[in-house]
């Protein structure tokens, strides 16, 4: 495989300083690279069909819920891993697009529930197909044993750095 421009960083560093290891600055620039240009491939998709990357998450989290496609304020928080403010903020402003409701929690006469709309969601479902078309395209360079291999050592690494996964076991930013 043909060196990329990180190759040539470590080599700067390999000449300049042959007492470091370098090797796990190749690693992570190369993730961060990553993550900016899968960032960037998404965001286009999302403000092609009317969506910042923050709205998806919160209609995708009450798309995963399922029927009725209702949680409650604090459960989208703490799926999302955002703030009660963060929260109301991008309820108030997907409300007035017509994606979300608020409804009354039968459980809690006090409490509200977030609900998606028809027409939110008709827009995820539709969002959706084209997000993973996107993700498929990101990743064709791979085979479907290396997404494996991939899946498991970005695992691994998630496991041994990450805060545990919500009792609910969505995380930020989860489809």
């Amino acid at each position: 495989m043909k060196p990329d421009r990180i190759d040539r960083i470590l080599e700067q560093w390999q000449r300049e300083r042959p007492d470091v290891d370098a090797a796990p600055m190749g690693i992570v620039m190369r993730v961060k690279r990553l993550a900016r240009i899968f960032e960037q491939a998404t965001a286009a998709n999302f403000a092609r069909h009317g969506l910042e990357p923050r709205e998806f998450d919160v209609i995708a989290t009450l798309r995963r819920a399922g029927p009725p496609f209702q949680l409650t304020a604090g459960a989208l928080g703490r799926a999302l891993a955002i703030t009660s403010g963060t929260v109301t903020h991008r309820i108030d402003h997907l409300e007035s697009v017509g994606l979300v409701r608020r409804v009354d929690d039968p459980d809690d006469r006090r409490g509200v529930r977030v609900e998606l709309t028809a027409v939110g969601l008709r827009k995820i479902d539709t969002v959706l197909v084209h997000h993973l078309a996107v993700e498929t395209e990101l990743l064709a360079a791979l085979s479907e044993a290396q997404c494996g291999q991939l899946v498991g050592l970005l695992r691994r690494l998630l496991h041994a750095l990450d805060d545990p996964a919500p009792s609910d076991g969505a995380s930020p930013s989860d489809p």
